[in-house]
């Protein structure tokens, strides 16, 4: 028998409850287990943590910021290259090298497309040097048929806008702000389709919609789109600033969110952009599946005739933010940035100016690289100066984002069955094109007018930019402030002798006065009606298909414009290939 003494036997008793307290503080610590041994990378970060809102209910918000710390993965994890070409790590790392033969960056093979969306079919204004596309901004109406006869006595501004799926009963959905006294904002949502004026016996099958006489008087005489269901209010919950400071101090109380922008992933996804109260900074973008916020659309995407599913899974089912990295190059505001996708990956925008691009990839709860812009890329937007552009009213001009991004391929729909000139979709004859503006101030430093340029970069790694318009581009019955209305009018003088079946021309006769302060193009998307498209498709097109523009008017109207996709993209200039090294 074993004898202890008196203290002596308290002493396993103590080592027990000891051993039991320092485990029962460890599990409450997380998992501390080691990484399974496996021949693939790390997984991607997992989620923020999470509360949830008391008074929000089913929301819940990010409230963690880690990305301050969050450190890139190797560069494998950014995107693959091609084993004849060096990354654009590995170009910076040998800049100092004594070996002189290293390969630089060179542009992708192009569809011979591109090289005809060089040519210029249409002259420049010679006064405003904008050029003048044949196609009418048209009205928006938010007041739906079952309304019986009520008027609209709110302003909205700014549409959004995104093509259903083609077995929708409505062609489109459109989220757009309403004008409200002081600095709260607010933004609206509905499904909506676009009526046509005129006779078409084939209406029908064309899928066109005629318009009635109610819609004229809610549309105007060039018929437009019009609200199918009530518009509601899109409901956000709001995010906390993480520091607004000096001059800022007052966005920190600023409700409801800014600038919606609403797109399709490169997966199907139904996505929204938006500006809220940043956790990282004073004001940041953040994105989220429409699905969350709009019920009636899931049921949608999941009842595909062709491809019956549960739709595609959501990558962003709670308000995530879009962060920078590293944390020292991110800005007290952030705004204007865009998504694009390829088949597999996302990527973020950032910036694109006659100073800088950058953009990085998006690794998970809106992480991302750094900067992945090719460091021998020269600055494309330089190359578009006063000088060029015929106008010294250029001189304080600055650029930024203005629309989300598309998906296109070089040729022409029509002839993707033709054996003889197939079209098929790759990464040689596959560009994105998104709307960038350049914003123009009068001599009290108060915006003049945006003008409007379209940029197009590679689809394929490392994304060099690839072309940008030559000239600033005017839809049919639109007008450049700076200008008078003689100057602005000077390229349609030709064009009053139109048989008058024309809307377009018409506009063109009738309205040959200044139309509007400034107009800005809010959003782009593929027009609803396009054969086979099914939801991975919402972001890809061809050369013929049709683009819809959703275009601000003075800060309280609001239009839209139908352009093909070849029109939008005629007279582009060739941005410089990247510089050799050596």
């Amino acid at each position: 028998m074993i004898y202890l003494p008196p203290l002596r036997r308290l002493l396993l008793p103590a080592l027990i409850v000891l051993a039991l307290t320092v485990f029962y503080k460890s599990s409450l610590r997380g998992s501390t287990s080691f990484p399974p041994l496996a021949l693939h990378g790390p997984d991607p970060p997992s989620p923020d943590m999470r509360i949830p809102i008391a008074d929000l209910k089913h929301h819940l918000l990010p409230v963690l910021n880690r990305s301050s710390n969050h450190l890139s993965p190797p560069k494998e994890f950014y995107y693959t290259y091609n084993n004849n070409k060096a990354s654009s790590t590995d170009v910076r790392d040998k800049k100092n090298s004594t070996n002189k033969s290293s390969p630089a960056w060179t542009q992708p093979a192009l569809n011979p497309s591109l090289q005809d969306l060089f040519k210029c079919p249409t002259k420049p204004n010679r006064y405003t040097n904008h050029i003048r596309l044949p196609h009418i901004i048209r009205n928006i109406s938010m007041v739906p048929p079952s309304s019986q006869g009520r008027q609209e006595t709110r302003s909205y501004f700014n549409p959004t806008i995104i093509s259903l799926p083609y077995w929708s009963e409505n062609q489109y959905l459109i989220v757009v702000r309403i004008l409200t006294i002081g600095t709260y904002q607010e933004n609206v949502l509905c499904e909506a389709n676009i009526c046509e004026v005129g006779e078409d016996d084939d209406a029908a099958e064309k899928g066109k919609r005629m318009c009635t006489e109610d819609d004229i008087v809610f549309l105007g005489p060039a018929g437009g789109m019009r609200c199918a269901t009530e518009p509601i209010v899109l409901s956000v919950p709001p995010t906390p600033a993480e520091h607004c400071e000096g001059k800022m101090l007052s966005y920190a109380d600023i409700p409801g969110f800014h600038d919606p922008r609403i797109f399709w992933s490169g997966r199907g996804e139904p996505l929204m952009m938006l500006g809220s109260q940043s956790r990282y900074a004073c004001f940041g973008l953040w994105v989220i599946d429409l699905r969350a916020l709009y019920p009636p659309l899931e049921k949608l995407l999941a009842s595909s005739p062709n491809a019956p599913s549960l739709g595609p899974l959501m990558s962003y089912a709670t308000l995530t933010e879009l962060t920078r990295n590293p944390a020292s190059s991110r800005s007290a505001i952030e705004k204007n940035w865009l998504l694009f996708f390829t088949e597999h990956e996302a990527y973020v925008h950032y910036e694109i100016d006659a100073r800088s691009r950058s953009f990085a990839k998006l690794l998970g709860a809106g992480l991302t690289t750094t900067n992945l812009t090719d460091p021998l890329e020269p600055l494309c937007l330089a190359t578009i100066t006063p000088n060029h552009s015929g106008s010294s009213q250029l001189d304080d001009g600055t650029w930024h984002q203005a629309t989300n991004s598309l998906r296109l391929v070089l040729c022409a729909r029509s002839s993707s069955s033709s054996s003889s000139a197939a079209c098929v979709p790759a990464h040689h004859n596959t560009v994105f094109l998104a709307v960038v503006q350049r914003k123009q101030h009068n001599y009290l430093a108060l915006p003049m007018r945006y003008d409007r340029y379209l940029v197009v970069w590679s689809a394929a790694p490392p994304f060099h930019l690839l072309a940008v318009s030559q000239h600033p581009l005017l839809l049919a019955n639109e007008t450049a402030s700076g200008w008078s209305a003689k100057e602005n009018w000077a390229d349609a003088a030709a064009d009053d002798d139109d048989d008058g079946d024309d809307v377009a021309a018409h506009h063109r006769r009738k309205q040959k006065d200044l139309w509007a302060y400034f107009t800005y193009t809010v959003s782009m998307a593929y027009a609803w009606g396009r054969p086979g498209d099914e939801l991975v498709w919402k972001n890809t097109g061809f050369l013929d298909d049709e683009i819809l523009l959703g275009i601000g008017i003075d800060d309280h109207e609001q239009g839209f414009a139908r352009v093909p996709a070849r029109e939008l993209l005629q007279c582009l200039k060739a941005c410089p290939g990247p510089r050799k090294e050596g």
